[in-house]
């Protein structure tokens, strides 16, 4: 079984629901307390052994690019200053030479048409999958976990977290037969199912396993709802012939595509923080009166 090296992550989206802010930013740059959020799914996949990133872009995204390369002049400034412990943090966290790679998505196809992109790259190999906009906060990182379980499984994961019955319409919904297992097998997905006929409470958290016949039945995959080539789909054809075990994250999950999601992320990552939780508690404690 061949082992999870590179993961990709689909970051061409245009941010519509972060304008102005995301007139000249890419939405991904937004940072949650001190970090972009697409740093904080990077830490998560390097925490979890992935070797090499893969970001699957747009036009105006150039500014991720450049975020995950060397800054000579700010590390030579920071060390003619004196500032070794942040040169030190700047220097650890850029990934090294060969580590990254970035393709474009030359039309808004869907996450699927995003994945298929990166077809080449990834190659004949299993890989991860981590939706940018999803932030799983909890006591490690969660796609390590998947990759726990993958050693165990093989075949395909997806992560999973329970939300609130009056909310399964706006996921994608798995069915594990009622297990209460961290890690057990789907029996079917259902994208957005309407209201009351949700098979679980168990929603897709934007962190996947995937072996790459994936990209097979992505390149021949009709356009679905929206216009767009939807990864469900694909994954609901592959299930008939390979393996889908669900794994469920304990913590939080933030949807920081959305406005409330990304204030509580803030809130929630701040709260984590014991550089700054003591003080940032006591503001907040301030404005609620």
């Amino acid at each position: 079984m061949k082992r999870i090296r590179k993961a990709v992550l689909p970051v061409a989206g245009l941010g519509t629901r972060f304008l102005p802010a995301t007139r000249a930013m890419p939405k991904e740059m937004l940072t949650v307390v001190d970090r972009p959020v697409i740093q904080h799914v990077v830490d998560e996949a390097r925490a979890a052994g992935i070797e090499h990133v893969v970001f699957v872009t747009g036009r105006n995204k150039n500014v991720i690019e450049d975020h995950f390369d060397r800054q000579f002049e700010l590390e030579a400034t920071l060390r003619d200053r004196g500032k070794m412990k942040e040169l030190g943090l700047l220097e650890s966290e850029t990934p090294g030479a060969g580590a990254t790679s970035f393709t474009r998505q030359q039309a808004p196809l869907g996450l699927g048409h995003a994945v298929w992109c990166a077809r080449d790259i990834i190659g004949d190999e299993p890989f991860a999958l981590l939706l940018p906009d999803m932030l799983h906060l909890g006591a490690k990182p969660f796609l390590a976990d998947m990759m726990e379980a993958y050693s165990r499984t093989g075949g395909n994961l997806i992560g999973v977290y329970p939300v609130d019955e009056s909310e399964t319409n706006q996921y994608g919904i798995v069915d594990i037969g009622g297990s209460s297992d961290k890690v057990a097998e789907i029996r079917r997905m259902v994208e957005k199912p309407p209201r009351g006929t949700a098979p679980s409470n168990l929603a897709i958290s934007g962190r996947y396993i995937l072996q790459p016949t994936i990209f097979n039945l992505l390149e021949t995959q009709e356009r679905g709802a929206g216009g767009e080539i939807q990864l469900t789909d694909s994954m609901l054809t592959l299930a008939k012939s390979e393996p889908f075990h669900a794994v469920r994250f304990d913590g939080a999950v933030y949807d920081t595509g959305s406005k409330l999601g990304f204030l509580a992320a803030n809130v929630a990552y701040a709260l984590s923080r014991d550089d700054i939780a003591p003080d940032f508690k006591a503001i907040v404690k301030a404005h609620l009166g």
